[in-house]
């Protein structure tokens, strides 16, 4: 592995937990009473920060406290949702332990907020293995910007071109290419044919198909 840093999305790429998330938007539509089918949120909606998918849903509402606070609620939906069923993709820990015995340094790049980090660090217990998370909230340009990876990358202190990330989504997959990283495809949420065409180096369906 010739890679200086590896640097992780966090849902659908640490843990199977996007149907979670999509349960969670569908009751926060049903919450603000808007007609809005998920299929058409997603193909129309659902990119960026929170903030920015916000400003989408509700473009009556221009003060930004006030569509993060409507975020935070579809968040704390999300985590409720899935605190019963938290689990890592397999063979996660294990690898990670890996990586980290050979001082190779980890990052986070998630569009998901500190709750959310927090939440999932705890739940899987994975805060000793990560040099520096980097949420959506500490963003202006969501993904597909490269902007939260470039920002993993500097807190690391290695160059984004040494920075080999994970991801599951277009969006993360365009980030990552565009901050210059070559990217491991996670099939949560695609296929391997389709991740290639999206642009990953390779794909995996499990962190126990990586050979360092």
């Amino acid at each position: 592995m010739h890679y200086k840093a590896l640097i992780f999305d966090m849902d659908g790429t640490l843990m199977d937990n996007m149907s979670y998330h999509k349960q969670s938007w569908i009751e926060l539509f049903k919450h603000h009473k808007l007609d809005l089918d998920y299929n058409t949120f997603d193909e129309k909606y659902h990119k960026g920060s929170l903030v920015e998918i916000m400003a989408r849903l509700f473009p009556e509402i221009s003060d930004i406290e006030t569509l993060r606070k409507i975020g935070n609620y579809k968040e704390e939906l999300y985590r409720e949702l899935y605190r019963p069923h938290v689990k890592s993709i397999s063979g996660l820990k294990l690898f990670l332990e890996k990586i980290f015995q050979k001082n190779i340094s980890m990052g986070l790049a998630t569009m998901g907020d500190q709750h959310n980090i927090d939440f999932t660090f705890k739940a899987l217990n994975l805060t000793n293995f990560f040099h520096s998370t980097t949420g959506g909230h500490e963003v202006k340009k969501g993904k597909p910007h490269p902007e939260i990876f470039l920002a993993a990358a500097e807190k690391i202190g290695v160059n984004p071109s040494d920075c080999l990330a994970f991801e599951d989504t277009l969006s993360g997959i365009l980030s990552a290419k565009a901050a210059g990283m070559d990217v491991i495809g996670v099939t949560t949420m695609f296929d391997e044919k389709t991740l290639i065409k999206m642009g990953c180096k390779r794909t995996i369906n499990n962190y126990k198909e990586i050979k360092l």
